[in-house]
């Protein structure tokens, strides 16, 4: 059966529905569907589509979950701009059956690299739950995450084959990153202008350091390099509740990159875990990640390795919580998560020495 088309939300109907199942190999018939928006996401928007059916074989979905161009130009225009939308889609399409990582079932997607219109048709993860940035995770939770984060960095580590897919953030084939030291520094001038009153002094002068040489913290990026998920945090996530669903499963990769694992690992625990928590379990959870990475074959990396570039890892959480703050759809939400995607980054940056060596 041929391929459905890119429709946007409101042109999803039962006979659409239906060409995405049977593409699928599933012989079913739908002839209801009825659709309602979920999630928080900055960049996309998500719909989840109750089905009924005229005729079905046993296991048929009950729901999907779609996703979708932001209906907010600025959004949009940010989503494209970024080549977000693109970049998911084909992880979908090309890496997600061997990154090891549980990511949900993908019945169909595709995209318009003209338009960069897309569509994203996944399983429904109910009755598991959305995480929460702003609430944060439990420590059996943060275990679980970790876990994940290794096998899905041990799936393509070193792997060269990643730097000629253009795709791919980071990688030697993709195009030149939009985050350059001019545009940083006048993001985090706007972020700080915008925000002053909730910012305490020392975030500030971490803001400063960072921007004034942004140039030598990405230079100073080295280790071994691998795939990387780089919004690596629980909002990002669904997780197990008391009704059911999987212990935890990854979402939103429209920023995954070929870069260093420990990055993601220090932007997850920065950030969802309280500073005294962390503090108080962090070796035991990077030591979590290390002996996951050894038994998913991972050879040549030292615990001390993975200690200093965990230390210097920080930084992505500073900057993508600043210059998403400036460049989507404001919310009051928003606010709040992006002001403590920043204080905590701060605190691990502090704490671990990550400017040390810069003016």
């Amino acid at each position: 059966m041929a391929a459905p088309d890119i429709r946007p939300p409101q042109a999803i109907d039962a006979g659409w529905i239906t060409a995405v199942l049977q593409h699928a190999g599933v012989d079913a018939v739908v002839d209801r569907v009825s659709a309602k928006a979920i999630g928080t996401g900055q960049i996309g928007d998500s719909v989840r589509f109750e089905l009924g059916y005229a005729q079905a074989p046993t296991g048929a979905p009950a729901s999907l979950v779609g996703k979708f161009p932001s209906a907010s130009e600025d959004s949009r225009a940010t989503g494209v701009r970024l080549g977000n939308y693109l970049r998911e889609v084909r992880f979908y399409q090309q890496l997600a059956p061997t990154a090891h990582i549980r990511t949900p079932r993908c019945w169909f997607t595709d995209v318009d690299e003209a338009t960069s219109d897309f569509v994203l048709i996944m399983e429904d993860l109910a009755p598991a739950e959305p995480g929460d940035q702003l609430r944060g995770v439990t420590l059996e939770q943060a275990r679980r995450v970790i876990v994940e984060a290794a096998k899905l960095h041990a799936s393509h580590w070193d792997d060269a084959d990643l730097d000629e897919l253009a795709w791919v953030s980071g990688a030697k084939a993709a195009p030149p990153s939009a985050a350059t030291p001019e545009s940083a520094a006048l993001l985090w001038q706007a972020f700080k202008a915008r925000y002053e009153a909730r910012l305490q002094p020392a975030w500030s002068e971490v803001g400063d350091r960072l921007t004034a040489n942004f140039g030598g913290l990405l230079e100073g990026r080295d280790g071994p390099r691998c795939l990387t998920h780089n919004d690596f945090r629980p909002d990002n996530m669904m997780f197990e509740s008391a009704r059911g669903g999987a212990p935890v499963t990854v979402l939103d990769w429209q920023s995954f990159a070929y870069g260093v694992g420990a990055t993601d690992v220090a932007y997850f625990l920065a950030g969802a875990l309280p500073v005294d928590l962390r503090r108080r379990n962090e070796a035991e959870l990077l030591d979590l990640y290390h002996r996951t990475l050894l038994a998913e074959g991972v050879r040549g990396y030292g615990r001390d390795e993975l200690a200093r570039d965990y230390a210097r890892g920080g930084y992505l959480l500073f900057l993508t919580a600043f210059f998403a703050a400036m460049i989507v759809n404001r919310t009051p939400r928003g606010d709040d998560m992006f002001i403590q995607m920043l204080g905590s980054a701060a605190e691990h940056m502090l704490e671990h020495g990550a400017l040390d060596g810069l003016g």
